[in-house]
């Protein structure tokens, strides 16, 4: 079975090459040149497996439209385009809950790697879905941290990371090992991604002293 990607891109002669080559490459695509037909299908026939967004798009900008998508589905992964490439925009993406961030004009086959990288992360199978830490659990199915007292629906990068974590508990990560193992990339823009997804980890741990996540520079 093919991978289905929603592609969402207002640029004609853009989105017709992408969608081409991506055809090429085996994937299956529903290219939209309008994003809010794209949120049409959203509660509807929504039964794509990676999505790909532009960000500077005319009536519904990228950002806003990746919130919509993983406020109905959390886990779904997206990926970014933009014909810019500021540091602000970049971490905006990743903050938001996407998966990567790619600038325009970018290499196709790089864009499809990329891609292939996310679907392998988001469909390895885990043994084990349940976590107890401290006070809270942990539901990687559904994305889940509880707590008494609230409840947080997480990313698939928040997850990741915190599964990773958990995995080397009470042992000194190196920062590099991290960005290697789940950015699979090290630059500035994604160790200061990875700073962004630390510091939200920390609140979510708010209700439980015992959980720390300690700093050693």
């Amino acid at each position: 079975m093919k991978t289905k990607i929603p592609l969402v891109e207002d640029d004609a002669d853009f989105g017709l090459i992408l969608k081409h080559y991506l055809e090429l490459s085996h994937f299956e695509v529903v290219w939209f040149q309008n994003p809010a037909d794209a949120l049409e299908v959203i509660n509807t026939d929504f039964c794509f497996n990676i999505g790909i967004l532009d960000i500077m798009m005319p009536s519904i900008d990228g950002f806003s439209l990746a919130k919509i998508i993983l406020k109905e589905k959390p886990d779904f992964p997206l990926l970014f385009l933009s014909a810019k490439n500021p540091k602000i925009d970049r971490l905006t993406g990743l903050t938001i809950g996407a998966d990567d961030y790619i600038a325009k004009p970018c290499d196709p086959e790089e864009l499809i790697l990329r891609m292939k990288n996310i679907l392998k992360r988001v469909t390895s199978p885990i043994v084990e879905n349940h976590f107890k830490i401290g006070e809270y659990s942990l539901d990687s199915e559904k994305l889940l941290l509880t707590h008494p007292k609230e409840k947080v629906r997480l990313t698939i990068r928040e997850k990741d990371l915190l599964l990773y974590l958990l995995k080397q508990n009470k042992q000194t990560i190196k920062r590099n090992d991290i960005l290697d193992n789940l950015w699979e990339t090290n630059d500035y823009f994604t160790g200061r991604s990875l700073d962004v997804f630390i510091s939200r980890i920390r609140k979510y741990f708010r209700h439980d002293e015992q959980v720390r996540i300690q700093s050693i520079r």
